[in-house]
């Protein structure tokens, strides 16, 4: 498991990120989502060791983070770094031979992984010769060839048309299920609830909300019901203490305690036969809504970049 205890960090003064903690376990893909400079991309930096944390500390297993546990990591930035005219199947495994592969397995496993994220036709092409999103399936490829027991991934399923999410999020979950601690970022709220396990809400540099997906669904956001009936429920939306969400003649979504639910219900199976009635969880994305804003900063930011 890797954990983040109480990290603080600050640029010309700026305090970016402010007693952030937070956990990703083996086994399980972690989804780390924030608005615009909410402090993500400064919180891996920190656990990839780019830049230093003011204060905290972070563990991996129990044991202080350090360059040894380092060296196992995999990491791919939203930024592409790789080089745009050698050939892909080059590069990574000239990447895998840096992690001390010999020239025979570093060929095969970049071959390999390169087939599994759909790229097994195109081994001798220039990295500028593909689209947006083939370029980031490579840069995926190269976070992954020398098999890290933790990886990091900034904004992973940019840019990637739905078959091409799918190729990679089978290759990330066969990572998670061998045991591998797999954090990513992403601004694409419905992949992330699609597929990740546990989640970090991050917003202003402080973690907003942490834990297992269903839980935080059903801890956090407005909890609505739904309400559907063969009779019309044009009645419903005028009772007190109902907020109507959205209606139809035979159908009504809306919010309210639990008690004027349940009075609710009663009123339409005296009216007519229910045909649906139970809470409606809320999205990943209305929760987000609920606990964050844009909470970019031009002047951390450039701060930043200043510090890199």
């Amino acid at each position: 498991m890797l954990e983040l205890h109480e990290i603080c960090r600050g640029f010309s003064g700026k305090q970016v990120l402010h007693d952030v903690s937070l956990t990703a376990a083996r086994g399980q893909l972690t989804g780390f989502v924030g608005g615009n400079g909410a402090g993500k991309t400064t919180t891996m930096r920190i656990i990839l060791g780019v830049l230093a944390a003011d204060s905290g500390t972070m563990k991996l297993d129990g044991a202080q983070l350090g360059a040894t546990a380092r060296s196992r990591f995999g990491y791919m930035p939203s930024e592409r770094g790789l080089y745009p005219k050698m050939k892909i199947a080059e590069q990574i495994t000239y990447l895998a031979r840096l992690h001390g592969f010999s020239k025979s397995e570093a060929t095969a496993r970049a071959e390999d992984l390169l087939g599994q994220l759909g790229l097994g036709e195109r081994l001798k092409d220039p990295l500028e010769a593909l689209s947006l999103g083939n370029q980031q399936r490579v840069q995926i490829a190269a976070s992954l060839v020398h098999d890290p027991d933790v990886l990091i991934l900034d904004e992973p399923f940019s840019g990637l048309d739905p078959f091409a999410v799918d190729l990679v999020l089978r290759v990330l979950v066969e990572r998670a299920q061998a045991g591998a601690v797999v954090l990513f970022s992403s601004h694409q709220l419905d992949v992330v609830e699609r597929l990740c396990d546990d989640l970090v809400i991050i917003g202003e540099g402080r973690i907003l909300a942490a834990g297992e997906r269903e839980h935080l669904r059903r801890r956090h956001g407005t909890l609505r019901y739904e309400l559907a009936s063969e009779t019309d429920l044009g009645w419903a939306a005028t009772q007190p203490g109902i907020l109507v969400d959205s209606q139809e003649e035979n159908r009504i979504l809306f919010q309210a305690e639990s008690e004027v639910a349940q009075q609710l219900l009663s009123q339409a199976v005296q009216r007519g036969q229910v045909t649906k009635f139970g809470p409606v969880l809320p999205t990943l994305s209305e929760i987000f809504r609920e606990f964050t804003t844009d909470s970019t900063d031009p002047a951390a930011e450039n701060a930043q970049e200043a510090a890199r």
